[in-house]
């Protein structure tokens, strides 16, 4: 799962960042509302997190402009703003949830993954492509008995393969949706946990394979 994280206090956007990507979620970071926009127009997101006082454009203003243009990705918004007539114009905004500052990290994990589950193409915490599944609670790889924990990069491709199973997907996607559009990394990158990743398919010896297509991309394939 991917997540755009604006909050406009670094030291916070830092901390949240930290917590999300120890909980398996991939997650970009944006200080201010005009990238906080950009960044939601220009990539897929499953779900936005957004702080309401911030420079540039408001959080509030973001969230009706991406609704405003058919954006309809899961969004809360956190803030110091508590009163109940802020909270009702946040989600008039097109806000799913309304978490105020200060809160837990465990209720705010929960919110987030509450919130995910309500979108219109969420996937079951078990996805299943021919004999292999995959546990997005425990990040565990299985066929029959046998059963692999993956690292986060393994857990975020195989999670993005099996959702797409028997689709091709770019290299050049994989990068952008597992290290963000603008990271620094090379397709040698890439090709490494696909590496791992199929050493843990062949050790839970399930019949599917992760393909790559020449001048296409990868594909995870379920085989009889």
């Amino acid at each position: 799962m991917k997540l755009l994280i604006a909050e406009d206090d670094t030291r916070l956007l830092k901390s949240l960042l930290h917590v999300f990507e120890r909980n398996r979620f991939q997650a970009d970071g944006v200080t201010n509302g005009a990238d906080a926009l950009a960044y939601a127009q220009m990539n897929h997101y499953d779900g936005l997190v957004l702080d309401i006082m911030m420079p540039e454009m408001n959080g509030l203003d973001v969230l009706r402009q991406l609704r405003s243009k058919g954006i309809n990705t899961p969004a809360m918004f956190l803030s110091a703003r508590t009163e109940v007539y802020q909270r009702v114009e946040g989600l008039d905004a097109g806000a799913d949830d309304y978490l105020a500052k200060p809160f837990s990290t465990t209720e705010l994990l929960a919110r987030v993954r509450a919130m995910l589950r309500r979108k219109d193409t969420f996937t079951p915490d078990l996805l299943q492509c021919g004999d292999l599944q995959l546990n997005r609670s425990t990040f565990e790889l299985s066929c029959g008995d046998a059963v692999q924990l993956l690292s986060a990069k393994e857990f975020q491709i195989a999670e993005l393969l099996m959702e797409r199973a028997g689709t091709i997907i770019p290299t050049e996607q994989l990068i952008s949706h597992i290290w963000g559009w603008d990271a620094d990394v090379d397709t040698g990158a890439v090709w490494a946990q696909i590496s791992n990743l199929r050493k843990k398919l062949n050790a839970v010896h399930t019949a599917a394979e992760i393909r790559f297509v020449r001048n296409a991309g990868y594909l995870l394939e379920a085989k009889a």
